[in-house]
């Protein structure tokens, strides 16, 4: 089993989406370990994403990132980074296959309902970040 860090993003938590989301992410036979909806601080944005602090985008993701309220859990299942990732969908989501979840909910390539990590080093960094010092064994 594997886990991954899932993000539903501001863009999604206002339009009144989430619970279509993390009804996706139960159908996908994720399990959810744990799940925490916040406020995120921009230093916490910020600290989140320092991978990409010298990217021209980074001032306005986490900007976004901060202007609302993201909820933030943590998936299990055979191969779940990958797997979530395929739910997710591309990025952009003008580029997304149909079906995904950005091909669906997404806005633009920022609003673009959700976040995952993207390897198995990210995804217990983003775990940690978010739920430092949680006990998530059976």
């Amino acid at each position: 089993m594997e886990r991954t860090l899932a993000m539903i993003k501001p863009d999604a938590t206002e339009r009144g989406i989430a619970g279509k989301i993390i009804s996706r992410i139960e159908d996908e036979g994720f399990c959810v370990l744990g799940m925490r909806m916040l406020s995120m601080t921009l230093t916490q944005a910020q600290g989140f994403y320092a991978v990409h602090r010298e990217r021209p985008f980074f001032d306005d993701l986490t900007a976004f990132m901060s202007s609302g309220q993201t909820i933030v859990l943590v998936l299990e299942r055979e191969d779940a980074i990958r797997c979530w990732r395929d739910v997710m969908g591309a990025t952009n989501p003008e580029e997304a296959t149909e079906g995904t979840i950005r091909k669906e909910h997404g806005e633009s390539i920022e609003r673009n309902s959700t976040h995952g990590s993207d390897a198995p080093d990210t995804a217990a960094f983003e775990i940690g970040y978010w739920f430092s010092g949680a006990d998530f064994s059976s």
